[in-house]
Formats: structure tokens, sequence, C-alpha cells
């Protein structure tokens, strides 16, 4: 590889649909919160008139997507620095391990991209208020201190635990909050799955990696409970979503339209049974990738289910 292709792949574009997932999902509950009260420039308000706004949905996603391709790009350069990317490692070609990309060239791309993402949160500040900003700057603290500073907690088997609050809980009510500065309890809920699904995808890659993790000190959650307790906790995380998005439509707390998505559980038996009995690096890749897209297609029919609403 080389050029463009290098930045590309250290980007690992098939997980950065963990960045537009929430923003989907908070853009269809706006899009299904029509009200009669809207302020709108034209007296009166046009018959369905709605909340969502689509200038603050594509600053969003833009935004988001920046914060996770820097987050991928310092994980590179962290990992590189603290000898965690051997040669033996499984998986895709690490840029700055592997002398592709050097060190100050990917932090120069991080702190671009978080640039970009500070750009988009002064934009949307300006439309929904200051408690964007507190947003921005708490998610771009987890960025830098997921694998960089002097203690990373994903060196402490915290990753889960800030990847479900996130790129979950915050990423999804934050993407809501922009359009009118609300916050729906439907909101907080459909934070649930969504946060359980992308946490899912990074179990998925700690138990790839769990070998050389730790051989080289990296200790994840994967490293500290073992591959056959990982295993269960990645079941319990992929199928815990599904019931939640099944216990929260059927009890009305959230759009009942939302259950839709529960037809994309078809597609999570072949993902959890590799895992389960998988060991070699192509077909764990192969799951991660498979969580990856069950995700975005979870995510897809919960931002329809909200719309429709």
């Amino acid at each position: 590889m080389s050029g463009p292709a290098v930045w590309v792949s250290a980007a690992r574009p098939a997980t950065l649909w963990a960045a537009v997932v929430p923003v989907l999902v908070g853009g269809g509950l706006a899009w299904g919160a029509g009200r009669e009260d809207i302020q709108c420039v034209t007296a009166p308000c046009p018959e369905g008139a709605q909340l969502f706004r689509w200038d603050v949905f594509v600053v969003t996603l833009l935004a988001s997507l920046a914060i996770q391709i820097a987050a991928n790009y310092a994980n590179d350069a962290s990992d590189a620095k603290r000898g965690a990317d051997p040669a033996d490692r499984i998986g895709p070609t690490r840029a700055v391990s592997s002398g592709l990309i050097t060190s100050r060239q990917m932090w120069v791309a991080v702190w671009g991209l978080l640039g970009i993402a500070a750009v988009g949160g002064i934009y949307l500040a300006a439309v929904a208020g200051p408690v964007v900003i507190a947003i921005g700057v708490l998610s771009i603290l987890a960025t830098l201190g997921y694998v960089g500073g002097p203690k990373p907690y994903g060196y402490m088997g915290l990753g889960e635990v800030f990847v479900f609050l996130f790129f979950g809980v915050v990423a999804t009510v934050g993407s809501r909050y922009v359009h009118d500065s609300t916050v729906p309890a439907a909101a907080w809920l459909l934070s649930i799955p969504v946060g359980l699904l992308v946490t899912a995808i990074l179990v998925a890659n700690n138990i790839r990696d769990i070998d050389t993790d730790a051989a080289t000190g990296k200790r994840t959650l994967a490293v500290m409970l073992g591959r056959d307790r990982t295993v269960v906790l990645f079941t319990a995380l992929v199928y815990g979503a599904f019931a939640s998005i099944g216990i929260f439509a059927a009890a009305g707390w959230t759009p009942r339209p939302t259950a839709i998505a529960l037809v994309a559980v078809v597609l999570a038996p072949r993902i959890t049974g590799i895992v389960a009995r998988e060991r070699a690096g192509p077909p764990l890749i192969r799951a991660l990738k498979g969580t990856a897209r069950l995700h975005l297609a979870v995510g897809v029919l919960l931002a329809v289910g909200s719309a429709v609403a």
C-alpha cells in the first residue's frame, strides 16, 4: 500500500459505521418528532413541520466521523509507541508500526481531524447551545485517553465502558439534542442497543487480539476475562441489544415501529457462532466486519422506525 490507500486503511473503514449509526438514530428521532409549536421563519408553520434539520444532521455526521477516524489514528500511533503491534499480530497492517506512516504524520492527522470536529461543534453549539461544547470536549478527551496518556484506559480493561458511553449513549443522545436542545426518553433508551452493539464491535476486535495483547502487556477486558468468558460477553451484548429493542417498543417507551429492527437478528447467529468456535485470524476478522454491518443494519432500522412514528 502507498499514499491515500495507507491512510484509508489506517482509518479502519469497516468500523466507521460506529460513528454513523448514532447520528442516524438521533436524526430519525428528530424527524419523527414534528411539533405544532416549532418556531418557523414564515408564519404560520407549514403543515408537517419537523424538528429535524439537514444542516445539523450533516455537520453532526461529519464531526462524528472526524472523531472516530482521529481515534483510530491515535490508536495506531499510540500502540506503535508502546510496542502493542508486533509483527505476528492478526489483522490489518498498522501504519505506524509498519513504517508506512510516521508517528508525527499520524498525530498531525489526529489533531487536524479533531480540529474539524471542533469547528463542527462550534456550529452545533450556535444552534443548540453550549452543552454541545461540553459533549465535544469530553468526546475528544475520551478519544485521546483510550490508548494515550500515562494511564490509557484501553489498557486497563475499561475500553468497553467508554465505548458504550461515548459511541452509544453520548453520541445517540447528543445527535438528538442538537436538533432542538431537547432529549426525549426514547433517545436515552435507544442509545442502549446502539451502545451494546458498538461495544460488541470492540469486543470482537479484542477477542481476535487476545494473544498478542497479552504478550505485549495490553490488558484489555478480553485479556482479563479470558477467551471463553469474553465470548459469553460478546453474545450477551449482541442479543441484549435485540432484547432491549423489543422490550422498549412493546412497552411503548420507544416508538413502536422501531421494533422493525428486530428483523436484523437473523444476522446474529452466524456472527456469534464464528466468534464462539473460531480462533484463526481471517474468520475473526470476518466476524468483526459482520458485527459492524449488524450494528449498521440495526441503526438504519431504528432510524426508520423512529422517523415514521
